[in-house]
């Protein structure tokens, strides 16, 4: 849908968080609109950005937008791979990165995401493709930027599955779980 402005609202919101990164940031980049606008921003504004993959590639610059985390086109470009392991133990759990970029199905009032399933567990009305690293990178990420179509099935009062935590059900509930 194009906006007054000429431009979708993807669009928009690629370049808004796109200008929520610096050159100085470590940022564990998620596809779709997440990559995006990391890789936007590491053109523009950013150039010294250091984006990460969950595939293991540190420091990548792809010349065109990646596929998937398995795209041979942020091997190609990164400054080094490292095991899946590796990224999660030694970058992602002690807190190296920065900012994560995430996307979400459903996101509530506090923050926390939902990309496993529309509907009860059990018998959802839609299964999602579940959780990948975003777990890992909502709780150990000093910041998260979620990117997300805007619309009242997206944002609702209680998710219908918590895949991401945000702040849980309030206040110092990060704390509480040791986030």
């Amino acid at each position: 849908m194009t906006t007054a402005t000429g431009y979708t609202s993807d669009e928009m919101m690629t370049v808004a968080a796109a200008h929520a990164l610096t050159s100085e940031m470590a940022c564990f980049v998620g596809i779709g609109l997440p990559s995006t606008a990391a890789n936007l921003a590491c053109r523009t504004h950013a150039p010294g950005l250091w984006m990460i993959y969950e595939s293991g590639t540190l420091g990548t610059r792809p010349e065109t937008l990646p596929l998937s985390i398995g795209d041979g086109v942020l091997a190609e470009t990164a400054d080094t791979v490292v095991s899946v392991p590796e990224v999660f133990n030694y970058w992602l759990q002690p807190g190296r990165i920065d900012a994560g970029f995430l996307g979400a199905a459903q996101i509530d009032r506090y923050a926390n995401i939902n990309t496993t399933v529309i509907g009860d567990y059990t018998d959802p009305k839609v299964r999602l493709p579940g959780a990948g690293g975003a777990p890992e990178i909502a709780a150990s990420c000093r910041e998260v930027v979620v990117i997300v179509r805007q619309s009242a099935r997206t944002f609702v009062d209680r998710a219908d599955f918590v895949t991401s935590v945000g702040h849980g059900r309030g206040p110092g509930e990060r704390d509480r779980l040791g986030l």
